[in-house]
């Protein structure tokens, strides 16, 4: 079983046929929180957030799907579903936690196709994602640092004074 991220206020996303994100905004509820050690940065984007209103700037820019003659017209986006959302938690508000390959369903389009491109967390580093780290990979994107020495690097400075 894969791990999947949760979607948390501010997740961006784009719809497949407008020309430009936007970013998600959670109001259904505000008291289940992620993204930090004490759980309240960032609001829990649930299957709630419904109707109108639930991104910041309401559009995805033009709707390819509304022709107006040279162009198009402009989106403004309606969620009326979503779909792959996580089955096995459902809040208070009868909400359930959206992931980061759950998909908003609009009405113009009468499918899914509102997705998420970024879920809106963010990853502290760690000494384990650094074990985890592909050396491979390290070396290419920076070719000064062998990542695997800097573990028995240790370091000449004996003081450092900062005034």
């Amino acid at each position: 079983m894969s791990q999947k991220f949760a979607a948390v206020q501010g997740a961006m996303c784009e719809c497949q046929f407008g020309d430009g994100p936007d970013k998600l905004k959670v109001l259904s509820h505000k008291k289940y929180y992620a993204d930090d050690a004490e759980g309240s940065e960032k609001l829990l984007a649930t299957s709630m957030e419904l109707g109108g209103g639930t991104f910041e700037k309401n559009t995805f820019g033009q709707c390819k799907l509304q022709p107006t003659g040279s162009s198009f017209k402009p989106c403004q986006i309606v969620v009326t579903g979503w779909d792959g959302f996580y089955e096995n938690l459902e809040f208070g508000n009868g909400g359930k936690v959206l992931l980061e390959d759950s998909k908003a369903i609009c009405p113009i389009a009468g499918s899914p196709s509102i997705s998420i491109i970024d879920h809106g967390q963010s990853q502290p580093g760690s000494s384990e994602s650094a074990e985890d780290a592909n050396s491979d990979m390290q070396q290419q994107m920076n070719p000064m640092v062998d990542i695997n020495d800097l573990d028995e690097a240790e370091s000449e400075i004996e003081e450092v004074i900062v005034t």
